[in-house]
């Protein structure tokens, strides 16, 4: 089962024709209507230090609200250390 930052809520016949799901790395935008998460797990943050976590591998959100949800900046990927 794929982490809910990498699975796009629309269904295959509306991401074939979505301009923001071109590609895996394409990133839909949180106006967007389908973006829209309703997971339980899902809580928005303006925690500066969550927000801001230089650590937090982003790129690997296929949505810009999980940009700002709890349990992605502190669940999600982290970038490799060095």
């Amino acid at each position: 089962m794929a982490a809910c930052w990498r699975t796009r809520e629309c269904d295959p016949d509306i991401q074939k024709d979505c301009q923001h799901a071109v590609t895996d790395y394409d990133m839909c935008p949180s106006k967007c209507f389908f973006a829209a998460c309703d997971r339980p797990t899902h809580e928005v943050t303006s925690d500066p230090a969550l927000v801001f976590d230089p650590d937090i591998d982003r790129d690997q959100a296929l949505k810009q609200s999980c940009l700002y949800c709890v349990f992605f900046l502190t669940k999600g990927p982290h970038k490799p250390q060095p």
